[in-house]
Protein backbone atom coordinates (compact mmCIF):
# COMPACT_ATOMS: atom_id res chain seq x y z
CA UNK A 1 0.00 0.00 0.00
CA UNK A 2 1.29 3.44 -0.96
CA UNK A 3 0.26 6.25 1.40
CA UNK A 4 0.56 10.03 0.97
CA UNK A 5 0.78 12.05 4.19
CA UNK A 6 0.28 15.80 4.28
CA UNK A 7 -0.99 18.54 6.62
CA UNK A 8 -1.51 22.28 7.04
CA UNK A 9 0.81 22.82 10.02
CA UNK A 10 3.99 22.43 7.99
CA UNK A 11 6.38 19.59 7.27
CA UNK A 12 8.07 19.81 10.68
CA UNK A 13 4.87 19.56 12.74
CA UNK A 14 4.73 16.90 15.43
CA UNK A 15 1.30 15.72 14.31
CA UNK A 16 2.54 14.95 10.80
CA UNK A 17 5.53 13.08 12.18
CA UNK A 18 3.31 10.89 14.37
CA UNK A 19 0.87 10.24 11.53
CA UNK A 20 3.59 9.25 9.07
CA UNK A 21 5.21 6.90 11.59
CA UNK A 22 1.86 5.21 12.27
CA UNK A 23 1.16 4.91 8.55
CA UNK A 24 4.54 3.26 7.93
CA UNK A 25 3.28 0.19 9.77
CA UNK A 26 0.73 -0.20 6.96
CA UNK A 27 2.70 0.56 3.82
CA UNK A 28 5.12 2.79 1.96
CA UNK A 29 4.76 6.41 3.10
CA UNK A 30 5.70 9.56 1.24
CA UNK A 31 5.23 12.98 2.81
CA UNK A 32 4.41 16.08 0.75
CA UNK A 33 3.69 19.00 3.05
CA UNK A 34 3.84 22.81 3.18
CA UNK A 35 7.06 24.56 4.11
CA UNK A 36 5.23 26.59 6.78
CA UNK A 37 1.94 26.71 8.63
CA UNK A 38 -1.04 27.01 6.29
CA UNK A 39 -3.91 26.82 8.77
CA UNK A 40 -7.30 28.17 7.59
CA UNK A 41 -6.20 28.25 3.95
CA UNK A 42 -9.18 26.05 3.11
CA UNK A 43 -9.15 24.73 -0.48
CA UNK A 44 -7.09 27.57 -1.92
CA UNK A 45 -4.68 27.08 -4.82
CA UNK A 46 -1.52 29.03 -5.61
CA UNK A 47 -2.08 30.36 -9.13
CA UNK A 48 -0.50 33.83 -9.10
CA UNK A 49 3.11 32.78 -8.57
CA UNK A 50 5.30 29.73 -9.25
CA UNK A 51 5.32 26.88 -6.74
CA UNK A 52 8.65 25.52 -5.56
CA UNK A 53 9.30 22.06 -4.17
CA UNK A 54 12.37 20.51 -2.57
CA UNK A 55 13.31 17.35 -0.75
CA UNK A 56 14.15 17.41 2.94
CA UNK A 57 14.80 13.65 2.93
CA UNK A 58 14.33 10.67 0.65
CA UNK A 59 10.65 10.34 1.55
CA UNK A 60 9.72 13.96 2.33
CA UNK A 61 8.92 16.70 -0.19
CA UNK A 62 8.46 20.30 0.98
CA UNK A 63 6.22 22.63 -1.04
CA UNK A 64 5.96 26.42 -0.67
CA UNK A 65 2.23 26.37 -1.19
CA UNK A 66 -1.09 25.40 0.34
CA UNK A 67 -2.14 21.90 1.45
CA UNK A 68 -4.22 21.59 -1.72
CA UNK A 69 -1.14 22.51 -3.76
CA UNK A 70 0.75 19.76 -1.95
CA UNK A 71 -1.74 17.05 -2.92
CA UNK A 72 -1.91 18.18 -6.55
CA UNK A 73 1.87 18.37 -6.77
CA UNK A 74 2.27 15.00 -5.08
CA UNK A 75 -0.09 13.08 -7.34
CA UNK A 76 0.76 14.81 -10.62
CA UNK A 77 4.46 15.55 -10.31
CA UNK A 78 6.43 14.53 -7.23
CA UNK A 79 5.57 10.94 -6.38
CA UNK A 80 5.59 9.25 -9.76
CA UNK A 81 2.55 7.18 -8.72
CA UNK A 82 -0.99 7.61 -7.49
CA UNK A 83 -1.21 6.77 -3.78
CA UNK A 84 -3.71 4.24 -2.50
CA UNK A 85 -4.64 6.53 0.41
CA UNK A 86 -4.08 10.11 1.55
CA UNK A 87 -3.82 10.92 5.25
CA UNK A 88 -3.90 14.57 6.29
CA UNK A 89 -2.89 15.71 9.79
CA UNK A 90 -2.64 15.12 12.62
CA UNK A 91 -3.81 18.74 12.83
CA UNK A 92 -2.77 20.81 15.83
CA UNK A 93 -6.31 21.73 16.86
CA UNK A 94 -9.84 20.55 16.22
CA UNK A 95 -11.63 20.46 12.87
CA UNK A 96 -15.30 20.04 13.69
CA UNK A 97 -18.50 21.70 12.51
CA UNK A 98 -17.92 24.67 10.22
CA UNK A 99 -14.16 24.31 10.79
CA UNK A 100 -14.12 21.84 7.89
CA UNK A 101 -14.95 24.71 5.51
CA UNK A 102 -11.83 26.63 6.51
CA UNK A 103 -9.38 23.87 7.40
CA UNK A 104 -6.36 23.28 5.20
CA UNK A 105 -6.09 19.81 6.75
CA UNK A 106 -9.58 18.82 5.62
CA UNK A 107 -9.09 20.55 2.26
CA UNK A 108 -6.01 18.43 1.52
CA UNK A 109 -7.98 15.26 2.14
CA UNK A 110 -10.85 16.67 0.08
CA UNK A 111 -8.56 17.43 -2.86
CA UNK A 112 -7.25 13.87 -2.79
CA UNK A 113 -10.86 12.66 -2.79
CA UNK A 114 -11.58 14.84 -5.83
CA UNK A 115 -8.63 13.22 -7.60
CA UNK A 116 -9.96 9.79 -6.70
CA UNK A 117 -7.70 8.88 -3.78
CA UNK A 118 -9.48 7.65 -0.60
CA UNK A 119 -8.67 10.09 2.18
CA UNK A 120 -8.80 10.69 5.90
CA UNK A 121 -8.30 13.99 7.75
CA UNK A 122 -7.19 13.71 11.38
CA UNK A 123 -7.11 16.40 14.08
CA UNK A 124 -6.36 16.59 17.81
CA UNK A 125 -8.54 18.92 19.86
CA UNK A 126 -6.11 19.33 22.74
CA UNK A 127 -3.28 21.86 22.96
CA UNK A 128 -0.43 19.68 24.27
CA UNK A 129 0.84 19.00 20.75
CA UNK A 130 4.33 18.12 21.95
CA UNK A 131 2.79 14.95 23.43
CA UNK A 132 1.15 13.75 20.24
CA UNK A 133 3.73 10.98 19.95
CA UNK A 134 1.87 9.04 22.62
CA UNK A 135 -1.00 8.58 20.14
CA UNK A 136 1.14 6.52 17.76
CA UNK A 137 0.00 3.05 18.80
CA UNK A 138 -3.69 4.01 18.87
CA UNK A 139 -3.41 5.61 15.43
CA UNK A 140 -1.80 2.47 14.05
CA UNK A 141 -4.79 0.41 15.12
CA UNK A 142 -7.39 2.92 13.94
CA UNK A 143 -5.74 3.43 10.55
CA UNK A 144 -5.33 -0.31 10.04
CA UNK A 145 -9.09 -0.73 10.39
CA UNK A 146 -9.94 2.17 8.07
CA UNK A 147 -7.34 1.56 5.37
CA UNK A 148 -7.96 -2.17 5.50
CA UNK A 149 -11.58 -1.82 4.45
CA UNK A 150 -12.54 -2.98 0.97
CA UNK A 151 -14.75 -0.66 -1.01
CA UNK A 152 -13.94 2.64 0.70
CA UNK A 153 -16.99 4.89 0.05
CA UNK A 154 -16.49 6.88 -3.20
CA UNK A 155 -16.54 10.68 -3.24
CA UNK A 156 -16.27 10.61 0.56
CA UNK A 157 -13.58 11.42 3.09
CA UNK A 158 -13.48 10.68 6.78
CA UNK A 159 -12.96 13.55 9.23
CA UNK A 160 -11.46 12.23 12.48
CA UNK A 161 -11.06 14.23 15.70
CA UNK A 162 -9.10 12.90 18.67
CA UNK A 163 -10.33 13.99 22.12
CA UNK A 164 -8.22 16.01 24.55
CA UNK A 165 -7.49 13.03 26.80
CA UNK A 166 -4.64 10.55 27.00
CA UNK A 167 -4.91 7.62 24.58
CA UNK A 168 -5.49 5.34 27.56
CA UNK A 169 -8.57 7.38 28.50
CA UNK A 170 -10.24 7.16 25.08
CA UNK A 171 -13.67 5.57 25.53
CA UNK A 172 -14.05 4.34 21.96
CA UNK A 173 -15.05 5.56 18.50
CA UNK A 174 -18.31 7.27 17.55
CA UNK A 175 -19.61 7.88 14.05
CA UNK A 176 -20.82 11.46 14.08
CA UNK A 177 -22.35 14.33 12.15
CA UNK A 178 -21.02 17.88 11.92
CA UNK A 179 -21.98 20.13 14.80
CA UNK A 180 -22.57 23.85 14.46
CA UNK A 181 -20.42 26.58 15.94
CA UNK A 182 -21.05 30.29 16.16
CA UNK A 183 -18.34 32.83 16.94
CA UNK A 184 -18.70 36.17 18.71
CA UNK A 185 -16.09 38.93 19.06
CA UNK A 186 -13.84 37.17 16.54
CA UNK A 187 -12.46 40.40 15.05
CA UNK A 188 -10.03 42.50 17.05
CA UNK A 189 -9.38 46.12 16.11
CA UNK A 190 -5.79 47.19 16.80
CA UNK A 191 -3.82 50.40 16.32
CA UNK A 192 -0.25 50.10 15.09
CA UNK A 193 2.56 52.23 16.57
CA UNK A 194 1.71 54.99 14.07
CA UNK A 195 -1.92 55.05 15.09
CA UNK A 196 -3.27 53.35 11.97
CA UNK A 197 -5.88 50.72 12.57
CA UNK A 198 -5.76 47.14 11.43
CA UNK A 199 -7.81 44.04 12.22
CA UNK A 200 -7.07 40.54 13.44
CA UNK A 201 -9.52 37.76 12.56
CA UNK A 202 -9.64 34.75 14.88
CA UNK A 203 -10.22 33.76 18.45
CA UNK A 204 -13.24 35.22 20.17
CA UNK A 205 -15.95 33.29 21.94
CA UNK A 206 -17.54 30.23 20.35
CA UNK A 207 -20.68 28.29 21.21
CA UNK A 208 -21.50 24.78 19.96
CA UNK A 209 -24.87 23.30 19.18
CA UNK A 210 -26.09 20.19 17.42
CA UNK A 211 -27.88 16.90 17.83
CA UNK A 212 -26.87 13.95 20.01
CA UNK A 213 -24.63 12.53 17.26
CA UNK A 214 -22.69 15.79 16.71
CA UNK A 215 -18.90 15.55 16.55
CA UNK A 216 -18.25 17.99 19.39
CA UNK A 217 -20.35 15.94 21.79
CA UNK A 218 -18.36 12.78 21.06
CA UNK A 219 -14.97 14.32 21.78
CA UNK A 220 -16.27 16.11 24.86
CA UNK A 221 -17.26 12.69 26.18
CA UNK A 222 -13.81 11.24 25.47
CA UNK A 223 -14.61 9.44 22.21
CA UNK A 224 -12.85 9.64 18.86
CA UNK A 225 -15.20 11.30 16.39
CA UNK A 226 -15.39 9.97 12.83
CA UNK A 227 -17.55 12.03 10.47
CA UNK A 228 -18.05 11.01 6.81
CA UNK A 229 -17.99 14.05 4.52
CA UNK A 230 -19.36 13.87 0.98
CA UNK A 231 -18.17 16.00 -1.92
CA UNK A 232 -21.69 16.52 -3.27
CA UNK A 233 -23.08 19.55 -1.41
CA UNK A 234 -26.43 19.42 -3.21
CA UNK A 235 -29.45 19.59 -0.91
CA UNK A 236 -31.53 16.96 -2.70
CA UNK A 237 -34.39 17.22 -0.24
CA UNK A 238 -34.95 20.84 -1.31
CA UNK A 239 -34.71 20.34 -5.06
CA UNK A 240 -38.40 19.56 -5.59
CA UNK A 241 -39.52 22.39 -3.31
CA UNK A 242 -37.40 24.92 -5.18
CA UNK A 243 -38.67 23.63 -8.52
CA UNK A 244 -42.15 24.59 -7.28
CA UNK A 245 -40.95 28.19 -6.96
CA UNK A 246 -41.28 28.30 -10.75
CA UNK A 247 -38.24 30.52 -11.18
CA UNK A 248 -38.13 32.10 -14.60
CA UNK A 249 -36.73 35.03 -16.56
Amino acid sequence: MKILCTNDDGYMAEGLKVLAEAARTLGEVRVVAPDREQSATSHSLTIHRPIRARRSSESVHVVDGTPTDCVIMAVNELLGFTPDFCLSGVNHGSNMGEDVLYSGTVAAAMEATVIGVPSVALSYIGDDFEKLDRWGHLLEGLLAQILGREGFPPHTLLNVNLPAVTPEEVRGVKITSLGRRRYADSITRILDPRGKEHFWIGGGISAWNGGPEADFRAVQDGFISVTPLHLDLTSYELMEEIRRWDLSL
